[in-house]
């Protein structure tokens, strides 16, 4: 009788599955991310062990340090002890003497600096204070001319006050800093009867690319005296707003019968 076989199945090869590998791959990972943590805390904490040993180890070396002089400090201890107690000795006043110069030198120079931080306050304060005190102004004294001017001449006073903010220049006053100024003068001039025309006081502002502008006018009659010369005056002054760089200048009808006694001419601009 023949028995028919069939053909016997091949097996299967078994493999692993995606997943299970996706499994094993991100535990790996987890497992080394974890490791990398641990060590980096661990190297942490050794750092910091080893700083809290060296500071016991410093206190310690200290401690023993104090005990031994403390050992030689005692007559008894010195005779039987085998420490060499002269030279621990020794160390331990060169350390004294070294805070104790340190001591000194720091509550010195503390010192000074406070001493000196006043005194440069004040000096300061002082110079500011002045500087605000000391007025922009200026008085100026009629300089004699022998001959007829167009623009009368002045001369600084020793009395009076002047600032490095008003200049003179050629008769003409400049102001460097802009502002609200008082402007005056006063003209003394010597008056005849026979004279018609009225003696005329002129302050002009200055303009170098146009017309001078008239700022005051002051007008006054000859005298009828029969007199050689009788003396009468003009005077001026008002306020008015002037810019960086303006310039001043007083004119008169006839200059050479201006009189230049003292105090009897002048010419002047404060800063308001």
């Amino acid at each position: 009788m023949n028995e028919v076989y069939g053909s016997a199945a091949p097996r299967s090869m078994s493999s692993t599955s995606p997943s299970t590998m996706k499994m094993f791959m991100c535990f790996l990972a987890v497992f080394m991310v974890v490791q990398t943590i641990g060590t980096v805390l661990f190297c942490l904490y050794l750092h910091m062990k080893m700083d809290k040993m060296e500071e016991a180890l410093s206190l310690n070396e200290d401690y023993i340090f104090l005990r031994k002089v403390q050992k030689c400090q005692t007559a008894e201890v010195q005779k039987s002890t085998l420490l060499d107690c002269e030279k621990i000795l020794k160390g331990f006043k060169d350390l004294q003497g070294k805070d104790g110069a340190a001591n000194k030198e720091g509550p010195k120079f503390e010192m000074q600096r406070g001493h000196e931080h006043p005194h440069s306050k004040s000096r300061n304060e002082t110079s500011v204070a002045a500087e605000k005190r000391q007025p922009i102004a200026t008085h100026m004294a009629g300089l004699k001319s022998n001959k007829a001017v167009p623009v009368l001449e002045w001369n600084k006073t020793s009395y009076a006050p002047m600032n490095s903010l008003i200049s003179y220049h050629k008769g003409k006053l400049k102001v460097e800093k802009a502002g609200l100024y008082y402007i005056y003068a006063q003209v003394s001039f010597c008056t005849k009867a026979a004279a018609s025309a009225p003696f005329t006081l002129y302050i002009y502002l200055y303009l170098p690319m146009e017309e001078d502008r008239l700022l005051m006018r002051g007008l006054n009659t000859h005298s009828t005296s029969t007199a050689v010369c009788d003396l009468q005056s003009i005077r001026e002054g008002g306020v008015f707003e002037l810019r960086e760089g303006d310039m001043i200048f007083v004119n008169v009808t006839d200059s050479t019968i201006v009189n230049y006694s003292h105090g009897s001419t002048y010419f002047g601009i404060f800063k308001l």
